[in-house]
């Protein structure tokens, strides 16, 4: 028998209300109503983005495809990457043109990137997560992003009928610990928000202290005191702080 009591920290039965949550259902139970909108949500990693993406999704019943990556080999080049994710879309919905993707993505109430594009990798070995691709492809996979942009200028009538959500991180290493530039930088992050939110609608998913501490005590059998030295040396940052309980246990 383990010392703690380990529940998964993205098992939605032991899902902890927090104000981050409660601003992303917000801004998701609009995309019903309304088209267009390009939804950014960032947080640091360890914070849980995709469980309280996941979770608002389903609070506020909304139909959404969440895309997959079709990335076969990390090798590719961000021109092939870009045209991966249109052929998932062709070959999901069976259509041959442009419009036809378009046709079928403004019919859902939003389109997602998250965890099945980013880290497919975790769940099928026959994907390449784009993660994995762009941590691999380094500076060069600024083009894909670049790709995306143009294609959305070109297309912008077609994109004002489409929702988009983003599970939207930029990670690096530094002295052993993994940082988010979106979340972690200080006053360059804050920034950073503070343009994308002239664009975008921006969520960041972070936790006070208390927060955290109910959010681990859901999935680990841990005293408030013993958490809290944890959120000293790991911040507020759940996954991270069950994995050091995992360690111990």
């Amino acid at each position: 028998m383990g010392k703690y009591k380990i529940n998964s920290v993205t098992d939605n039965r032991v899902f902890v209300v927090t104000e981050s949550f409660l601003k992303l259902c917000n801004i998701f139970k609009t995309l019903k109503n309304s088209h267009g909108k390009i939804i950014h949500v960032v947080g640091a990693p360890g914070t849980g983005k995709s469980t309280n993406i996941y979770a608002a999704i389903e609070k506020q019943g909304l139909n959404v495809y969440d895309v997959k990556s079709q990335i076969k080999n990390v090798n590719i080049n961000s021109k092939e990457v870009f045209n991966s994710v249109y052929n998932g879309f062709k070959e999901d919905f069976n259509v041959k043109s442009k419009e036809g993707v378009y046709n079928s993505l403004a019919g859902f109430d939003a389109v997602l990137f998250a965890d099945k594009f980013h880290d497919s990798h975790l769940v099928d070995d026959d994907t390449v997560g784009f993660s994995v691709w762009a941590g691999h492809a380094g500076v060069r996979s600024t083009k894909f992003y670049l790709l995306c942009v143009a294609e959305y200028l070109k297309e912008i009538s077609e994109y004002k009928r489409i929702n988009i959500i983003l599970q939207t991180a930029w990670r690096f290493h530094f002295r052993g610990k993994k940082y988010d530039l979106f979340s972690d930088m200080g006053i360059l992050s804050k920034l950073i928000l503070a343009l994308m939110r002239t664009i975008f609608d921006v969520v960041v998913i972070s936790y006070t202290p208390e927060e955290t501490i109910k959010i681990v005590k859901n999935h680990v059998n841990a005293d408030d005191k013993l958490i809290e030295h944890y959120i000293h040396e790991y911040g507020s940052k759940p996954r991270f702080i069950c994995q050091a309980f995992e360690k111990e246990d």
